[in-house]
């Protein structure tokens, strides 16, 4: 009877799993199949000079501002006292270092003083390498005919990084202490940190108007973050049992944050303290657009004016005062750590700064009375010479490589750039909004989904679909770039340790860089075209991609690699069947941070014929009648990066799990 049962029992055939490929691959088939029939239908195209009805309503939202500043109370106890606080911090440290001080024709520190005041902060946070590579950076400066520039620059820079570690710090302890305030934090700064630069400027201009302040409080928004986050890693990564220790001797809370907490995470608030200032930069020279006054005004100039000398002298100095504020603050949390646990020559040191301290105070007196000491001397003729110079390659460039920059142009841009534009451009709105909101729940999941679906009717909303699909294209395409070129680097840097140490240094270098300082060589190369904004986008994007893949790839393990070389397998089928299947979760990642960071500087290349949702920006900035059309691309960008961001880290949740 038993074997009777057993053969009428029902038999259960397992359910088989459908792999996500092949369900994006027929998604996209369906897509294709569509645009075929539908090609033109609905497209919400809007020409350059139209504008919509919200367009409209965000201009007379901007006209009633401007009406209403200095009677509105809110504008008038709050947000006007904030500005006009953060002007006057401005306006003190420009007149400290680099304008003119009430009846003085020259600043308060002349050239002299700065220079010996850079080499002393230098050598008394980090050592004597970096006070020399800060002396001659600086002269630099006024070797370049850029004094005054770069010391508006540097001022603007110095005072929002003040701000922002006033407020960044506090907030870091507190999401350090706090698990309810942590999460109430984790993913407002995940949003903070998805917008790209341009996007913080035309939303706080509505509020704060334009010039060195508003630049100042568009950049402490924008470098906060990295400051609030660092901080609070840095509290939650001391040992509990160093904390329990203190307890159990009965210190209070403040004694166990000021004796325990912050000694023991120094070091890592250091390097918070650095990715602020780097932070910072990067916006101060964007805010430029807002007219912040130094380098990042003279880039924008001659950007537009298409000087690739001019753009090329100043985005030198922009690139050798970055490396300067990075090897300072980094080489200042190695000596954290060296004078935390003593090190060699420590007693001499405390009498030797004592002299150099001395020094940099004679200099400054000496800039502050005497004329030569305070006006940079000379004409700035090496900042001509390397603009001439520049221009003669650019000239040499286009005269000799024109045939094959253009074809690579042309090859990318017809190939690949065009039918995705096309394609995305052409199809019906609502067919390219469904194949982002499935594509989202195959890769994301059904939060995913849901988040694509909200940004898809948000960006139909902003009158502004075809040109953020503009962008789209070219992001996606840039980002694709991005991962084959971090694909092969990367696994070549995580497959040999010589590799690794001769690229890293390069890709630390150029992530110290602006975004601005990335589009001079291009420009130079293939002229203002949008092809020059998604190669700069590429460059800009790799280092952190090629890095994140080189880690993931050298964290497969190695017993891994060696089982799988002992059955045979050659280099290619370990990268391709071990490596590369292993770090799907760094792959995911970097396609993540790349995704966000291409976005960042295609729109950015507004400034050099990109088009689409950067020149809505920036055509906002300069013509009123645009001013609301360039909001809603602003919020269109935003909107571009939360979808990308959001779909991007649930993929890889997913591919974790």
């Amino acid at each position: 009877m038993a074997a009777v049962a057993d053969a009428t029992a029902p038999v259960v055939t397992p359910r088989r799993h459908v792999s996500r490929p092949l369900v994006v691959a027929a998604v996209l088939v369906v897509w294709l199949v569509l645009f075929t029939v539908l090609r033109g239908h609905q497209t919400l195209t809007l020409a350059a000079a139209d504008l919509t009805g919200l367009h409209r309503r965000l201009n007379d939202v901007n006209d009633s501002i401007g009406a209403h500043r200095n009677s509105n109370p809110v504008f008038l106890y709050f947000f006007n006292e904030i500005r006009l606080v953060i002007d006057n911090l401005v306006t003190f440290v420009q007149s400290l270092i680099s304008q003119p001080s009430g009846s003085r024709p020259v600043p308060q520190i002349g050239w002299l003083g700065i220079v010996g005041l850079a080499a002393y902060v230098s050598w008394a946070v980090a050592n004597w390498r970096v006070a020399l590579l800060a002396a001659a950076g600086f002269t630099f400066f006024g070797l370049q005919g850029l004094w005054q520039e770069s010391m508006d620059t540097l001022g603007l820079t110095l005072s929002a990084v003040l701000v922002a570690l006033l407020i960044g710090i506090p907030l870091g302890v507190w999401a350090g202490l706090s698990d309810r305030f942590n999460r109430i934090m984790t993913p407002v700064l995940d949003f903070m940190q998805t917008m790209p630069t341009f996007v913080y400027l035309a939303p706080l201009t509505l509020i704060f108007l334009i010039g060195g302040a508003s630049a100042v409080i568009t950049t402490v928004i924008y470098a906060a973050p990295p400051a609030i986050r660092i901080t609070a890693h840095a509290i939650r990564s001391v040992p509990g049992t160093s904390v329990e220790a203190a307890q159990s001797l009965g210190a209070t809370r403040a004694q166990q944050l000021l004796k325990v907490l912050l000694p023991m995470s120094r070091r890592t608030v250091v390097m918070g303290v650095n990715q602020t200032i780097m932070a910072a930069l990067a916006m101060v020279t964007i805010a430029a657009l807002i007219d912040a006054p130094g380098l990042g005004k003279t880039v924008v100039q001659a950007l537009q004016s298409l000087d690739v000398g001019t753009a090329f002298n100043a985005g030198l100095a922009i690139v050798v005062m970055a490396i300067v504020l990075d090897r300072v603050t980094t080489a200042a949390a190695v000596r954290t750590e060296v004078r935390r646990t003593g090190g060699p020559f420590a007693r001499w040191r405390r009498p030797l700064l004592a002299a150099g301290g001395i020094a940099a105070a004679v200099l400054v007196y000496l800039s502050h009375t005497y004329v030569w000491a305070a006006e940079f001397p000379g004409d700035g003729s090496v900042g001509t010479h390397v603009a001439s110079a520049a221009d003669t390659t650019t000239t040499w460039l286009q005269d000799h490589l024109s045939g094959l920059t253009n074809g690579v142009r042309d090859a990318l841009t017809n190939g690949l750039l065009n039918p995705f534009q096309t394609l995305l451009t052409d199809s019906p709105w609502w067919l390219v909004g469904a194949t982002l909101v499935a594509l989202g729940t195959v890769l994301g999941g059904w939060r995913a989904g849901v988040t694509a679906g909200a940004c898809v009717g948000l960006l139909v909303g902003t009158g502004l679909w075809s040109d953020s699909m503009t962008t789209l294209a070219s992001t996606t395409v840039a980002t694709v770039l991005v991962m084959l070129l971090g694909a092969v680097v990367g696994v070549w840097m995580g497959r040999s340790a010589w590799a690794d140490r001769l690229i890293r240094p390069t890709l630390d270098a150029a992530q110290v860089m602006p975004p601005f300082v990335y589009l001079v060589p291009f420009l130079a190369l293939f002229g203002a075209t949008r092809f020059t904004a998604i190669v700069a986008a590429v460059v800009y994007a790799a280092p952190v991609a090629v890095k994140i893949i080189a880690d993931g790839v050298r964290n497969v393990p190695e017993a891994t690699v060696e089982a799988a070389a002992s059955a045979g397998c050659n280099t290619w089928q370990i990268i391709t069947k071990v490596q590369l299947p292993m770090a799907r979760g760094a792959l995911t990642l970097a396609t993540n941070q790349g995704l966000i960071y291409v976005l960042s500087m295609v729109v950015v290349g507004g400034l050099v014929g990109a088009g689409a949702l950067g020149y809505d920006v920036v055509a906002g900035f300069s013509q009123g009648e645009l001013y609301g059309k360039g909001l809603a691309a602003g919020l269109a960008i935003v909107l571009l990066g939360v979808m990308f961001d959001r779909i991007t880290q649930a993929a890889a949740r997913r591919t974790r799990a």
